[in-house]
Parts: structure tokens; C-alpha cells; sequence
């Protein structure tokens, strides 16, 4: 992929120490979280039925929530920047662009091999948040959340290791980023790349944000049969008080009802 703007071909970007720390907590996140997927797998296992994993995996998903709503609003911005400028080099957000100079310091050599892991990381994120939705409903596989959950670890597997190329391509000096969005590396850099490459991923996380939603909406809402499933009894809801009609003013209230 093209250099980011204001980055000379061949040079990295100045990282300073806020760009590096913000790289390394952002890496540290996506191992946490698959640390915390693997975790509650194993713990998962098996008719023992566990409350903690329950709430675990719960705060998982909401935790590859929030990490998607980053990641999904970079490709947004991208695409956005796209409709202004069809035929400037790729852009990126200045937090973007900041995460990606701080992981740019693993190669300087390779100027794009930052954004590429920061992609890579982002995704992982979000496919770990996914995962959590297939061990929330491990005993509960008849579920539409479950089918939803079981989509979307599909396709952002095939997304995730879409990144993996073009991240390991790219880092063992390949002259152009190797994977789908790149048509493995056949087009040409450039305005048309640019383009591809662009709307390609922006399409993909949309349509993965989407069925992640999905998921996230049959799981509220069949929330209780979840939690029962690992003998957590959730709080009722207070049932709504029925509608009483105003009586107008000198109207006689209605006579109650009930047995004698």
C-alpha cells in the first residue's frame, strides 16, 4: 500500500514515546483478550456448569465491543477521506497514523509495516470479541446468537488471516503487501490500489460489524436462557403497570373486579 501521507518512500515516520506506549497497550489488549478467550474455553469444558465464566465471557464481549467501535470508525474515516480525495495517497486518522509509527519501529526499513500490524491487531480484537460470543453460548448452541456468533468467527477468521498476509509479506520484504485486498499483490500502487484496497476492508468490517450486532441483539435478548445455562439467575424486569384510561371530570370510577 501506498506511504502514508508526509512519509517519504523508504523512511518511517518519527515514533515519539506516546506512539510507542499506545502500541504496546494495544497489543497488550488483543493478548489479553485471547488469553481470556482461551482461559474460558477450557474452563468451559465439560457438564461442570461455571457462574464466573458467564460473567467473564460477558465483560469480553464488551470489551471487543469497544474495540471494535475503534476499529470500525478508522475504516469509516478512510473511506470518508476517499470520497474528498479518489486519487491521494492512502490516509489514516493522526491516532492512527500515531499507533502505526509506534509499531513502525519494529522494521524502519518498511514504512507500511506498522499500519499493517496495527490492522492486524485491530482485527484480532475483534474476532477475540466474537469468539467470546461462541464460548458464552457453549451450552446453549441451539440459540440464534449462537449461529450469529459462529458467522461472524468465520469471517473474521478468513478477514484475520487476510491481515496476516499482507502484514508477513510485508515484513519479510516483499515489495508489495500479498493478500486479497491487494489482489496478492498484482496491482500496481496507486490511486487504483488505493481504491481497492480502501473500500475492500471497509466493506468487510461493515459487514462484520453487522453480524457481530446481530449477535450481540439475539444474546440480550435470550440472555436468560444463557445465564441459566450456567445456573446464573439474572434480575426480573419490573413488569410494566397496566394502562388505566383518565376518567373524566364527574365520572363515577369504574367497579372493581374479582371474585365474590
Amino acid at each position: 500500500m501506498p506511504a502514508m501521507p508526509g512519509m517519504p518512500a523508504g523512511h518511517a515516520a518519527h515514533a515519539d514515546g506516546w506512539d510507542k506506549l499506545g502500541a504496546i497497550l494495544l497489543l497488550l489488549w488483543a493478548v489479553v483478550m485471547w488469553a481470556a478467550v482461551f482461559g474460558l474455553w477450557w474452563a468451559n469444558r465439560g457438564p461442570v456448569r461455571r457462574p464466573w465464566v458467564f460473567r467473564a465471557s460477558a465483560a469480553t464481549i464488551v470489551i471487543g465491543v469497544i474495540g471494535q467501535i475503534g476499529h470500525l470508525q478508522e475504516h469509516v474515516a478512510q473511506a470518508g477521506y476517499w470520497i474528498g480525495h479518489p486519487n491521494d495517497p492512502a490516509w489514516m486518522t493522526p491516532w492512527g497514523t500515531g499507533l502505526a509509527n509506534g509499531y513502525n519501529v519494529v522494521d524502519t526499513s518498511k514504512p507500511t509495516l506498522g499500519m499493517e500490524i496495527l490492522h492486524l491487531t485491530g482485527n484480532f480484537i475483534f474476532l477475540a470479541g466474537m469468539a467470546a460470543v461462541m464460548v458464552i453460548t457453549t451450552h446453549t448452541r441451539h440459540l440464534r446468537s449462537r449461529r450469529w456468533g459462529t458467522m461472524g468467527v468465520w469471517m473474521q477468521g478468513i478477514h484475520g488471516l487476510e491481515h496476516l498476509s499482507l502484514t508477513l509479506s510485508v515484513w519479510f520484504g516483499a515489495t508489495r503487501a500479498i493478500g486479497l485486498s491487494t489482489w496478492f499483490g498484482q496491482l500496481d500502487p496507486g490511486p487504483g490500489l488505493v481504491t481497492y484496497r480502501v473500500w475492500w476492508h471497509f466493506i468487510a468490517n461493515v459487514l462484520g460489524s453487522y453480524i457481530f450486532a446481530r449477535a450481540l441483539y439475539d444474546l440480550w435478548r435470550e440472555r436468560s436462557v444463557v445465564a441459566a445455562a450456567y445456573d446464573v439467575q439474572l434480575p426480573a424486569a419490573e413488569p410494566r403497570p397496566a394502562h388505566v384510561p383518565a376518567r373524566r371530570p364527574g365520572q363515577a370510577p369504574e367497579p372493581q373486579t374479582g371474585a365474590a
